[in-house]
């Protein structure tokens, strides 16, 4: 806003003086005599020049990044923009990457032909995750929109305020904390099985013992019932009781908000395009929805923030949850807490429950991998893990259940495009890069890129992920660097949450797996990647399911 401001204010004082100066020294080739109509024609006229200049003259001739490798052809406005906006998200910038030599660095033009760039390899990552990561920001028009449904958490803030909050945050997923939560989110795990098995026998009963579509179930709606009850453990100490009670409002608004459609991919990208005050102002009917569920999402968890503060003081050694840690670490106001929590609510559940409904999708069109899993699952884990059962160790140890889950995240990268603005002059691999330029990291093609990943790149290859020699876990994948795979990003700007979501995909694929045998139902309609921030089928993911006998 303050940019188109300036932008403004520029242009009329330029018009101005241009009036002024054409009224003294060429009046007699002016139309009219009036200063008002001539300045409004050289408003108009610096307008048409500043437009010309800005996406003609200045990307091909004078843009420091014009040197720089970059596709072919384009929109004559537009640019190579659109690649943004395509599904799945990503193919573009892979075709880019394995087919233009670079060194690290590729130039786009984007809308208006505004260059841009998209990190290519790991010394260039490197250098905007880690070594000058707080020279690159979010865009602010992706901030004030994502601010709306995450507050002002760790996924928004910037600079000092991000080292602060990290800083704080950070104990809450350390490793013992996260080991302990294996039982609780094993239980959620069974819980779903036992939530499916239901709606197929009352689906059954309505069929009147009709097999054929009884047994059919829209999976990615239960990944999000199980990741927020997990979440509400987890995060609050609180039993959300999503699987059981359908009508849960903190579940039925993210459910809303994130439901991956036209309309809101359409929303979104009108958000990053277009000043918001003109979205805002729109007569779009999902303008009032955004708004009604954002106020109710804010609401509600400022309700949790002050349950939770009355429980503390009535027994603060009962509560172990994140909320209450952070409650208890007295780092944080109740408004800063309440943006703490529409983060984790969002970003704690959105992420796993993406990933688990694509690793069902995964093991239902590779039934000889689904059927290899299901024999290790029995193998290691009894059906009803007592106490003294070590979860945590048997279950990240389990060579091919590792190798799904990394192998998922690699292939359907829960955030499959993100952007960092450059807010002062730098470089990236010896190019120089001017404030202002767009910096795409593309985690669906880095993950996916041949050089990095050999010609099966795009290849479901569970097995990438076991050592061949002593068929233990690894945690490369078999590529040479770890900013090969960007699904979690790296440096102080990772995803804090990672091993949190990667114990809950364990759980979750390990109940799943044991409990049926899993057939995509309809194999004539894609599995399209879609969704407004993160990835998820565009139709949902419908699987026929097999419920098989406690191992």
């Amino acid at each position: 806003m303050k940019k188109l401001q300036t932008l403004a204010a520029t242009v009329v004082f330029s018009a101005a003086a241009e009036a002024m100066a054409a009224m003294i020294s060429i009046p007699q080739y002016l139309p009219t005599k009036s200063f008002a109509t001539t300045f409004l024609g050289a408003i108009f006229l610096t307008i048409t020049v500043w437009s010309f200049y800005q996406m003609f003259i200045y990307p091909s001739f004078v843009s420091p990044l014009r040197h720089l490798p970059h596709p072919k052809g384009g929109n004559l406005f537009l640019g190579h923009g659109l690649s943004l906006f395509k599904r799945p998200p990503g193919n573009d910038f892979l075709k880019w990457m394995n087919e233009i030599p670079n060194d690290g660095v590729l130039m786009f033009n984007g809308f208006g032909n505004q260059p841009r760039i998209v990190l290519t390899n790991p010394r260039a990552l490197s250098e905007v995750l880690v070594t000058k990561t707080y020279d690159f920001k979010k865009p602010k028009p992706l901030r004030t929109f994502l601010r709306r449904i995450l507050g002002d958490g760790l996924i928004i803030v910037e600079g000092e305020e991000h080292k602060f909050q990290r800083k704080h945050v950070m104990p809450v997923f350390s490793f013992r904390h996260i080991k302990e939560l294996y039982p609780m989110i094993w239980k959620k795990a069974v819980a779903l099985t036992q939530g499916i098995e239901a709606e197929m026998a009352e689906k059954m009963d309505l069929s009147m013992g009709e097999k054929s579509k009884h047994n059919v179930v829209e999976v990615n709606h239960w990944a999000n019932k199980v990741t927020m009850d997990i979440i509400g453990v987890a995060g609050l100490g609180r039993e959300f009781n999503a699987l059981k009670n359908s009508d849960d409002p903190l579940v039925h608004n993210y459910e809303e908000i994130l439901e991956p459609t036209t309309e809101k991919l359409t929303f979104f990208a009108m958000q990053i395009i277009l000043p918001q005050f003109i979205v805002n102002r729109l007569p779009w009917k999902i303008n009032e929805r955004v708004r009604v569920i954002t106020s109710n999402l804010n609401r509600i968890c400022g309700e949790l923030v002050a349950d939770k503060r009355a429980l503390i003081k009535a027994d603060a050694d009962e509560h172990l949850d994140i909320l209450s840690v952070l409650i208890k670490s007295n780092n944080f106001s109740d408004k800063q807490l309440v943006d703490q929590l529409l983060t984790f609510l969002a970003a704690g559940h959105e992420t796993t429950s993406s990933a688990f409904t694509w690793v069902t999708y995964l093991l239902s069109t590779h039934p000889e991998i689904q059927t290899r899993l299901r024999e290790e699952i029995r193998k290691h884990i009894p059906t009803n893990p007592g106490p003294d059962f070590d979860l945590a160790t048997v279950l990240e140890a389990m060579p091919l259940l590792n190798g799904v889950c990394n192998e998922t995240l690699r292939l359907y990268p829960t955030v499959p495009i993100t952007i960092r603005d450059c807010y002062t002059d730098t470089t990236v691999c010896d190019h120089y890069i001017p404030r202002g330029t767009q910096v795409h990291l593309v985690p669906w093609a880095t993950n996916r890129l041949p050089e990095f990943w050999g010609s099966n790149a795009g290849d479901f290859v569970p097995d990438r992920w076991i050592d061949k020699e002593t068929g233990r876990p690894n945690n490369t994948g078999g590529s040479s660097s770890n900013y090969n795979i960007l699904t979690f990003l790296h440096g102080p700007r990772s995803c804090i949450g990672e091993k949190f979501a990667k114990a809950e995909l364990r759980c979750l694929v390990a109940a799943m797996v044991g409990a049926y045998e899993m057939e995509y139902a309809d194999p004539s309609v894609e599995a399209i990647p879609h969704g407004v921030i993160t990835t998820k089928p565009r139709w949902g993911m419908e699987l026929r399911l097999k419920s098989l006998q406690q191992w």
